[in-house]
This record gives C-alpha cells, structure tokens and sequence, in this order.
C-alpha cells in the first residue's frame, strides 16, 4: 500500500510548502552554516520547488511536508538554540536536517536519480550530491 502523492482535502500543508518555495533565498543563505548537509539541504530545497512547481511528484506527501518543515525550522532564528550563539547554534538545524534526511532517504535517492535522468534528456541542471 503507498502513501498517495497529494494530500488529502482539508490538510493546510501547503501553506508551509508555499513559505519554502517563497523563502527560498532565505534558506539558501543560511544553509553553508551547515556545511555538512549543505548538499543535502540544497537538494531537500530543490525537491520541495520541484514538487510545488508540479514537475516532480512521485514523492509521497508526507515526506514533501517533512522537508518542508525540516528546512522551515533551518529558516527560524528563535530556535531550540538561536543560531547566533556561537558554537552551538547551529547544532539543532543540523539535527533537524539529519533526522529529516534519514526519514526519507530513499524519496531523495529517487528524486537524484529522477534528476539525473532529466538532465541526461537535456532537462536542465543537476544538483550533484
């Protein structure tokens, strides 16, 4: 049984889907803090734009909505830990990022593949990770 790719009516999920894709630019700059899941955060912020613009859906919602929130609370300076204290700031968003990525590994390994293949078509850039 799989979990559908849409969410069913009356989730609001999409409202947090649509601040990702808005904030984009906010995300982006504050992702190289992070450097060890930089890549994976760009490629989690990629899939998320992907999956909003409708060029890539085979995702389940779920994991859509998980990162998501993953990289909205990467956004949030009124953290667990406020990212301006030195040294440990930036701890809780590596977490957060961490568990994210391990809770849908194989959706991201899907969406790569799926990017590798439309750039072999000529689709357009890749994001190597």
């Amino acid at each position: 049984m799989s979990t559908p790719a849409s969410p069913e009516p009356g989730h609001n999920h999409d409202v947090s889907i649509e601040k990702v894709t808005q904030r984009a630019n906010d995300i982006e700059g504050k992702l190289p803090r992070l450097k060890q899941f930089f890549e994976q955060a760009k490629l989690m912020l990629s899939l998320v734009k992907d999956y909003a613009a409708g060029r890539y859906r085979d995702t389940p919602y779920w994991a859509i909505a998980a990162v998501a929130l993953a990289l909205l609370y990467v956004l949030n300076p009124a953290d667990l830990f406020p990212d301006f204290i030195l040294g440990v700031g930036y701890l809780d968003d590596a977490a957060v990022i961490a568990f994210c990525l391990k809770l849908v590994e194989q959706d991201l390994e899907k969406y790569k593949q799926w990017l590798a293949a439309k750039s072999k078509s000529g689709g357009g850039p890749v994001i190597d990770v």
